[in-house]
């Protein structure tokens, strides 16, 4: 009831004002594709057939997704295994429906009031209103099936992984979670291209523009719910199961502990559902700022046409050489570890994304002089092919930095380490606050060399083309760069939790305790299992799946970041043209947004920790109580009712964030133009550094915890139980309030968009500006979810806590694990 309050309160807020129009997004003169033309080997093409034959062949690399998804569903696994598995999934289903729902409550806000605007206000026809909101359901509904999908292939590596470890070769190992990820990857990526290219040649042109923001706000509200719920839930299971190892002296994923299941669907809800909706959104919305700055800082149809193109163009080939690195890494790999027991699994993930660069940064001095060649200025192409490779390099570099502060074999791990031996938990604490601060200054110089030499290389006769803000349009290039091998670096990020989950699969189905099934799975499967050395494998497996779910976070981080400052000058030039623009330090108002921009990053940062130390809170109580240590395995009614806890405060805190910030950047958008640029250019820089610190620290400290258990075999010692503090409180920094800054960043900077040329509209007619009478409610109400965050959200005194409906039930979990088993049978 207090959530339906808080919807009308907002609605009747946003109904009670003169909202103008959405003018410079109706009005993106996108050029008419079949006028421009390419003479590519000898032959003419124009832009329309282009494009249209390039999604062609991108559909087949959905296809190709699919295909690996079967081999992936079609590898052998014991039947202990499947169940445990399809529990897993059951649970991450029952999940993602939830959160389908909360969605849709979002999505209906919004569009609500885009109805009553366009239609009362503007007076647009119903049938453009209806395909704005069509692109906005596709885009939001793109980022739901891109998270569904990774679920349902990750699940299904989980148990192939666990069960290829008995059989003693380290390769498999590896080779079933890559599979798996770069089936994600070319899935999100290929899905993405097929969409925009079809907005971009069949939808009209007059209309085009506000269809592309429509999809962009769509994906951007999808990626930034699923992804802060996502973190939410899946670090409250994660310290609620984690403390029990301290509490009762258990062992990593103990099936007796009724918060692994939990734990399980949390490593999907956070790990996989967000990145690969997050991924999903930040291609498109990448891709949607340069379309938009082109066409405003473009004055030339062709030139506009050419560039696009060219985006859309090396998007093709780089989506396709990704999936041919995955084929060439996978020769090597055989060829180098085919018989051996032993070898480094970061190796093969790292040579992946070398390749995958090496092959992205020559396609993109290819294409770029095969579409821009014949331009009037012949320099052109390899000027725009540096930039783009500055972020392609980006992609590479920035994983080697990363693992500098949080691989397993790193001096900042192994620091955390021996100050824990000595120290306890209080210098294990400190020390990965040190890896996370220095990892923050490396990257951020990394990420200032690389946009450095794209601005001088912009600075090179570009402005006669793109205008005087051609080294803005180069810094978009370069967050372009960053998701070149979007597949591969989606690929590598979706490792971790199929390794992850391979683990937990592996000890909850308790498969060495089955009578007779070495002999069992020697005469089915035809191989003697090693229990021992599966185990090993499966957690230096992990191992490696946690340094690389750190080294993708900073990489979509800065591309939030790169291509948020694409959008903020798309702001700009809107602000300019009409003279409402005056930047200048020595102006209060751009004071004054630099430093809320910092505030409200510090306080997502806390509101979302919030919400993870309340659930958590709650979750080890009622661990506790049930807790069972004569029991062989938790029931499964306990397990449920942790995910029933870990949703609940996951959907509380997300509801907080998301009024708050809408609200909040309302009311700044109509407070002051220069204000509000100020303020998103502050949250940018605030966040870059804010989240790439608390992802490097995070991932160190969860690193550390792996070079306890696995390489100095110490667990259930008083070291251990340090790196396990150490870890807890690292949980909610790297995989919670970091990773969730990425799309906040989006958001507010698209959301900002909408609204500043509503305050535009409004500015241009002095006697219907009634911005100051939207921003001061805006501003009160943001500030009321503010408090709500903390002060609805604290650890509860006495008992009772939060109410809520029960998001799944034993019923529904058991139903689907039968119908999953029965279906793996069958194939």
């Amino acid at each position: 009831m207090k959530n339906l309050k808080s919807v009308g309160l907002l609605i009747g807020l946003l109904l009670g004002f003169n909202l103008s129009t959405f003018a410079s997004e109706a009005d993106l003169a996108i050029p008419d594709l079949h006028e421009g033309t390419f003479h590519i080997f000898g032959s003419a093409i124009t832009s329309w057939d282009f494009l249209f034959y390039g999604a062609l062949i991108i559909a087949g690399t959905l296809g190709f997704s699919l295909l690996l998804f079967q081999q992936v569903k079609k590898l052998p696994a014991h039947e202990s295994m499947q169940k445990v598995a399809a529990t897993i999934y059951a649970t991450c289903r029952t999940y993602l429906v939830q959160q389908g729902k909360f969605l849709m409550m979002l999505f209906a806000l919004i569009a609500l009031v885009l109805c009553i605007y366009f239609f009362g206000l503007v007076g647009q026809t119903f049938g453009v209103v209806i395909q704005v909101l069509l692109f906005s359901i596709v885009g939001m509904a793109g980022s739901y099936i891109v998270a569904w999908f990774g679920i349902r292939v990750n699940t299904y590596a989980n148990a192939r992984t666990a069960f290829a470890s008995l059989k003693g070769r380290p390769l498999d190992v590896v080779n079933i979670p890559m599979k798996a990820g770069m089936s994600v990857g070319l899935f999100l990526i290929s899905l993405e291209l097929v969409l925009m290219v079809f907005i971009l040649l069949f939808v009209p042109r007059d209309i085009v523009g506000i269809c592309f923001l429509g999809f962009a706000i769509g994906e951007s509200l999808g990626a930034s719910a699923l992804r802060i719920a996502g973190g939410i839930f899946t670090k409250i299971a994660d310290i609620g199961s984690d403390l029990m190892k301290v509490v009762f002296k258990v062992k990593e994923d103990d099936p007796r502990n009724p918060g692994v299941i939990a734990d399980c669907t949390g490593d999907n809800a956070g790990d996989s559902v967000g990145p690969t909706a997050d991924g999903f959104e930040t291609y498109g919305v990448t891709g949607v700022a340069l379309i938009t700055f082109i066409t405003l800082a473009v004055d030339d149809p062709t030139i506009q046409a050419k560039l696009i193109v060219w985006i859309f163009g090396m998007r093709f080939l780089m989506d396709f050489l990704s999936g041919c690195a995955f084929f060439i890494n996978q020769a090597i790999s055989k060829k180098l570890y085919g018989d051996k027991k032993e070898f480094d699994f970061e190796s093969p993930l790292m040579r992946l994304i070398v390749i995958a660069a090496v092959l992205c940064i020559s396609a993109s001095f290819f294409m770029s002089h095969l579409l821009l060649g014949d331009m009037a200025d012949t320099t052109l192409w390899w000027k725009l092919a540096i930039i783009i490779s500055c972020g392609t390099l980006a992609a590479v570099l920035i994983p080697e930095f990363t693992k500098f502060f949080t691989s397993s074999k790193s001096k900042h791990v192994n620091e955390i380490v021996t100050a824990s031996r000595e120290g306890g938990a209080s210098l294990n604490i400190l020390s990965g606050i040190v890896a996370g601060y220095f990892g923050a200054f490396w990257t951020g110089l990394l990420i200032v060399a690389l946009m450095t030499g794209a601005f001088f290389t912009a600075q090179m006769g570009l402005e006669s083309i793109l205008g005087p803000h051609a080294s803005i349009f180069a810094f978009g290039l370069v967050a372009f760069g960053f998701l070149c091998m979007g597949p591969v670096t989606i690929a590598v990020d979706s490792y971790g939790p199929v390794t992850d989950n391979a683990q937990s699969v592996f000890e909850l189905s308790q498969i060495e305790e089955i009578p007779g099934i070495s002999e069992s799975i020697e005469k089915e499967y035809g191989f003697k299992p090693n229990f021992e050395t599966g185990k090993h494998y499966l957690e230096a497996n992990d191992s490696a799946g946690n340094t690389f779910k750190a080294t993708a976070k900073p990489v979509l981080i800065g591309t939030a970041v790169v291509g948020a400052t694409t959008m903020i000058f798309s702001i700009i030039l809107l602000l300019e043209k009409v003279g409402l623009l005056q930047l200048s330090l020595t102006d209060a108002p751009v004071l004054l947004g630099l430093i809320c921009g910092g505030a409200v990053i510090f306080w997502f940062s806390g509101a979302s920790i919030q919400a993870v130390t309340t659930g958590a809170y709650r979750a080890v109580e009622f661990i506790k109580k049930t807790f069972d240590i004569n029991k062989k395995e938790a029931d499964i009614e306990d397990s449920i009712a942790v995910v029933k806890i870990c949703t609940q405060y996951a959907q509380k805190g997300m509801w907080n964030i998301f009024i708050a910030l809408i609200s909040l950047t309302l009311a700044f958008a109509f407070l002051d133009p220069n204000f509000f640029v100020a303020y998103l250019v502050s949250i940018a820089v605030f966040g870059l550094f804010q989240a790439i610190f608390m992802a490097n620290a995070g991932g160190s400290w969860d690193n550390a915890k792996k070079v306890v258990e696995v390489d100095l075999k110490e667990k259930n010692t008083p070291l251990h139980e340090a790196a396990v503090i150490g870890d807890t409180v690292g949980d909610p920094f790297k995989d919670t309030s970091s990773v969730s800054l990425n799309p906040i960043i989006k958001f507010s900077t698209l959301f900002g968009l909408l609204a500043t040329e509503i305050c535009i509209e409004m500015r241009a007619n002095p006697d219907h500006d009634y911005s100051m009478y939207i921003a001061i409610p805006f501003l009160i109400l943001g500030l009321v979810f503010v408090w709500r965050s903390f002060y609805r959200m604290r650890i509860p005194e006495n008992e009772g806590g939060l109410q809520g409906g029960t998001p799944v039930t034993e019923g529904s979990v058991v139903e689907v694990v039968e119908e999953i088993i029965i279906e793996e049978r069958r194939d």
